[in-house]
């Protein structure tokens, strides 16, 4: 069963970062599509990030400047470093995996961000 288990959540001051991590198993890492994608309370799941097999970066143009998206297919990890975190932010941050029309998600962390 794969696992996706996320790490480095927490409660920030505006203007500080956080790095988040997720260690996948069970899964053959390097051919996966990593994401990371969050939720507001009372709103939808959104996109902030993404990142290819061959590292190609995306992320949502609410986090573009401020957030960055790494992986290390040596140990099977993907980070999201944010900086400049706004309380806009706050929200459980989820990764994901994609291939063709497989998804896998990890159980969240959250991020809060105190004004």
């Amino acid at each position: 069963q794969v696992q996706l288990v996320e790490s480095g959540g927490g409660l920030v001051q505006a203007g500080g970062s956080l790095r988040l991590s997720c260690a996948a198993s069970r899964i053959t890492f390097r051919i996966y599509s990593m994401g990371w994608y969050r939720q507001a309370p009372g709103k939808e799941r959104e996109f902030v990030a993404r990142i290819s097999p061959s590292a190609v970066t995306s992320c949502a143009d609410s986090v573009k400047g401020r957030f960055t998206i790494s992986r290390d297919n040596d140990k099977n990890t993907v980070a999201l470093q944010m900086n400049f975190l706004e309380p806009e932010d706050t929200a459980i941050y989820y990764c994901n995996a994609f291939r063709m029309n497989t998804n896998y998600w990890g159980q969240g962390t959250q991020v809060t961000v105190s004004s």
